[in-house]
């Protein structure tokens, strides 16, 4: 019987606010986990899912394939992300529709923060690891700058789309920077997703629509497991470049969250800049420096919980 620590409790905040993050366009539940300094220890797990863990569960060795992809950790934070998905999505829906200017702003607080902290992670040494890892930062930017002007497609909600889809935007989940929600939204496949969930919550879905979440979760699932590995490889043998991609995607991806905007279509919008210093402006610079300060909170908390 697995008895209930402090430290799951810590997990599932950690969950609740990448949950929180995931459902959110623009914003990485992959961010959140490396603000945590949870992101290499989540990455290792999932990519644990593989043929040993069944052959330790064909032998009935429930223990040891629980230590092998570390369990409890993924089972806590598992039910975290879930929960915050749940509980925030009505919210940020709101927020969105009703408080976009003050939410972007909050929310470009956040990436900028997080990108500062990345950036940090990759420790180079001498000119040319200098030279190396900013040149691949901002090759990143450039890539993620453009990724998120792209416009959204229309999404044919056929049961092959959606394991596509689930598997391509939950490879963005995992990587900070790169919104997998966002993804969906190019794909032209949020609304049709998160409309889904939503009647679920609900109890109103229908059969087709359950089989549609159900297939659209088996992508996640084979995406996510698949992507897991190779990106586990490559933090393992090129860890400071990756961490300069990874800082780069974030800093490119403020495109999107730039705070003033005005609607292009019912869909989109395009950035503009303020005509002159007014009250928004102001409220916006606050917010924003608020949001980098929990930021730092955060990435404190992350260090100091796993010292302990």
């Amino acid at each position: 019987m697995i008895r209930f620590e402090r430290k799951d409790l810590a997990q599932l905040a950690r969950g609740f606010l990448m949950g929180g993050a995931d459902i959110i366009p623009g914003v990485s539940g992959g961010t959140v986990a490396l603000i945590l300094g949870i992101y290499e220890r989540l990455v290792g797990a999932i990519s644990h899912i593989d043929g040993h863990l069944l052959g330790l569960v064909a032998r009935r060795q429930w223990r040891a394939a629980a230590e092998h992809f570390d369990f409890r950790f993924l089972l806590t934070l598992g039910v975290g992300i879930l929960t915050g998905v749940a509980c925030l999505a009505k919210l940020m829906h709101y927020l969105l529709l009703e408080q976009r200017t003050y939410t972007l702003a909050v929310f470009f607080g956040l990436i900028l923060a997080s990108s500062f902290i990345v950036m940090r992670m990759m420790k180079p040494r001498g000119a040319a690891q200098y030279a190396i890892c900013y040149s691949l930062a901002a090759a990143a930017a450039v890539f993620a700058y453009w990724l998120v002007g792209l416009q959204a497609v229309v999404f044919h909600d056929s049961l092959s789309n959606f394991f596509f889809a689930g598997a391509i935007a939950i490879c963005a989940m995992i990587l900070p920077g790169i919104s997998g929600s966002y993804i969906l939204l190019l794909m032209g496949a949020y609304l049709t997703v998160t409309g889904i969930i939503k009647d679920v919550l609900e109890l109103k879905c229908t059969s087709r629509e359950f089989v549609s979440l159900l297939v659209f979760a088996a992508g996640c699932a084979c995406g996510l497991i698949g992507f897991s590995k190779l990106l586990r490889w490559l933090l393992s043998r090129f860890h400071m470049p990756i961490m300069a991609v990874l800082g780069g995607f974030m800093i490119g991806s403020l495109r999107l969250m730039w705070p003033f905007q005005r609607p292009i279509t019912e869909k989109l919008y395009e950035q503009i800049v303020p005509e002159s210093w007014n009250q928004d402006v102001t409220a916006c610079l606050v917010l924003a420096v608020v949001a980098m300060l929990a930021v730092l909170m955060l990435d404190r908390w992350g260090s100091v919980e796993d010292e302990q």
